[in-house]
């Protein structure tokens, strides 16, 4: 009897723990995947997923067990069995989420250290500027205000390398000066000296924006980039990322800001390089000789 429980224990387990994996892995409920950040965001959601899917099922095929076992029989008044407690039971449904809580928290801090959560908001030199490897990167072609990035720390750059252009050469950091207000996002292009109400970007091309509030905290979302940054009145926040699809994705305020909350909208507009090249001299102002 007692090999035929541990048999029916371990087979239970064996199916859940792989029902779990697949719906995990095979069940996408997020956006399309536009960024290099994208991957390793995705990953910690498949794991937190699949352990969801598991407790979810077991708790659930254990209670309809229970009641379905256990329930009172026709004419059956008697009182139920008096149970006083079972230790190894209580130890193993102890063990089993503090095992999970641990492994979920440690790989969450992870993520969230690497993309630069841990580091002060003014602690500019702790973010790095793109997902590339360090090696690859032409750092003189970054802008920053510090002498280097630590290459370890990326904030919002988690993920696959920028894209070359046709010489073999990773492009240099684009950035980007991000204003909010209520209730819109503006964006200036130091570069060209081009201001405008969409933010538009070159494909494979890594991105940095700096952002600041004119009024209240508002903050800065791309769900198709997994990207979320608060803009903080009278301080600079940095929010760095590389596009990996071409296409129009969604900007949201995802910080209560006022009545008109629900509408502060715009878009981020991912080029092909010819379309943002073309874009770029469409919009640079012609200076008056």
């Amino acid at each position: 009897m007692q090999i035929r429980t541990a048999l029916t224990t371990v087979l239970a387990t064996t199916g859940l723990v792989g029902t779990g994996l697949l719906v995990g892995n095979r069940v996408n409920m997020l956006p399309l995947d536009a960024s290099s950040n994208a991957a390793t965001y995705d990953s910690l959601f498949k794991v937190l997923f699949s352990i969801g899917t598991m407790l979810f099922l077991g708790i659930t095929i254990v209670l309809v067990y229970s009641l379905l076992r256990f329930r009172r029989t026709a004419g059956d008044t008697s009182d139920g069995v008096a149970i006083e407690g079972n230790l190894p039971l209580e130890i193993v449904w102890t063990a089993i989420p503090a095992v999970v809580i641990l492994f979920v928290g440690i790989y969450s801090y992870d993520i969230y250290e690497r993309m630069g959560g841990m580091a002060p908001l003014m602690d500019h030199a702790a973010m790095d500027h793109s997902a590339m490897d360090h090696s690859t990167i032409d750092r003189a072609a970054i802008v920053s205000d510090s002498p280097g990035p630590d290459p370890e720390r990326i904030w919002g750059g988690i993920g696959a390398a920028a894209t070359p252009d046709q010489t073999g050469e990773v492009p240099p950091t684009l950035p980007v000066e991000v204003t909010a207000m209520q209730f819109a996002f503006i964006f200036h292009y130091p570069q060209g000296d081009i201001t405008s109400g969409e933010l538009h970007v070159p494909l494979g091309q890594p991105v940095e924006l700096r952002m600041e509030a004119r009024d209240v905290i508002h903050a800065f979302w791309v769900p198709q980039f997994r990207l979320k940054q608060d803009v903080i009145p009278g301080q600079t926040t940095q929010l760095s990322f590389t596009p990996t699809r071409a296409g129009t994705y969604p900007i949201v305020c995802a910080e209560l800001c006022g009545a008109y909350h629900g509408g502060m909208r715009s878009n981020v507009v991912v080029h092909e390089r010819e379309s943002f090249d073309a874009w770029l001299a469409q919009n640079t102002p012609t200076t008056s000789t």
